[in-house]
């Protein structure tokens, strides 16, 4: 129950005896947030659409790399457009009015595109430990054709674990009952789950990848500084080791942006993944306004992600220009030269 309604009580649903319990914010709080939320959305799907509209039409960006961008960056995209919107209404309004098949497609399609995005982040980790770490075995080993599949494995692993769980609700496994007595209500939606469950799906989808990519990361990085050392120190320079070094250098560079978008990425999702884990064990007693409050967090990553690649990459700043000024539309567009001063 929100604080404050134990004096005031209002109901979503004031004709059910089973209407979850409403918390009505002032106006002077509610149309704030509503204007934050709502920027929010609007730079997270047109954000995510430049990104995705730059990597599709120029065919400089159609690279392992960045197909790996283009996956997270439709993530985000649906992010914005399908979940943030009526999670606005939930969390300001405190009640859900689009009923319990939506709730569950909503729930079932955040899961997902979490999932998704974790799953892409830890591939764009291997793609950039052969990039950097082994660039011999890179185009042999990490090809567009490999990429696509790790895309679809990706995609297909994550649709699984969204809707799998939610609608053969294993997220309720072995508290089905306390669940429809105690917790579930008309005018709610929220994805519930059982210490079992959370600590599964938390552990296995982020914790463990997780952990994983930060280790490829620092091995990257260690890796790279003893290659600029060793060029260093060897002072051997000719026409191709020049082009070599420049290579490299736009790798370390690709690799440290990419590494920030993760490191944002497990910033902003953290707080929520770990509040699911402690929530079953204090027996589900976290304030609701601090459960949406880390949801959101976890929302704004998405909304995050271009911002990055416009401050890093001149590239993609070049891409983006060219989209807003609708240059794209031009004869052989997709042509254009974006990695020129």
């Amino acid at each position: 129950i929100h604080p404050g309604t134990s004096q005031n009580l209002h109901f979503c649903y004031e004709s059910s005896n089973k209407s979850c319990p409403q918390h009505i914010y002032s106006m002077a709080v509610r149309v704030p947030l509503y204007i934050f939320f709502a920027a929010a959305i609007l730079f997270t799907v047109f954000g995510n659409l430049l990104v995705i509209i730059a990597i599709a039409h120029f065919k400089q960006l159609h690279t392992p790399t960045n197909f790996l961008v283009l996956s997270l960056a439709i993530a985000d995209f649906l992010l914005g457009a399908i979940i943030m919107p009526p999670s606005i209404v939930r969390s300001l309004e405190t009640c859900w009015y689009l009923g319990n098949l939506f709730c569950k497609f909503h729930n079932s399609t955040s899961v997902t595109l979490s999932t998704a995005s974790i799953v892409n982040l830890s591939f764009i980790s291997i793609d950039r430990y052969y990039a950097v770490c082994q660039p011999l075995q890179y185009q042999r080993k990490i090809t567009n054709c490999v990429t696509l599949v790790m895309i679809l494995i990706g995609w297909s692993l994550s649709v699984l674990t969204g809707f799998g769980m939610i609608f053969l609700e294993l997220n309720i496994w072995g508290i089905k009952d306390f669940y429809y007595e105690n917790v579930e209500c008309v005018g709610g939606c929220f994805l519930f789950q059982s210490f079992a469950s959370s600590f599964t799906s938390t552990t296995v989808s982020f914790y463990i990848p997780g952990f994983i990519m930060i280790g490829i990361y620092r091995k990257i990085f260690l890796i790279a500084k003893r290659q600029a050392r060793s060029i260093h120190t060897s002072g051997y320079h000719n026409e191709n080791s020049e082009r070599s070094k420049t290579q490299r250098k736009m790798e370390r560079k690709s690799t440290k942006t990419l590494a920030i978008v993760m490191g944002v990425f497990l910033s902003c999702s953290s707080p929520i993944f770990l509040c699911n884990i402690i929530d079953p064990v204090i027996g589900y007693s976290t304030p609701p306004l601090l459960l949406e409050t880390l949801a959101w967090i976890g929302f704004l990553n998405s909304a995050f992600n271009p911002l990055i690649y416009a401050f890093f990459y001149s590239w993609f700043r070049k891409a983006f220009i060219t989209i807003i000024f609708c240059k794209i539309y031009h004869p052989n567009s997709s042509g254009t030269n974006l990695f020129t001063n």
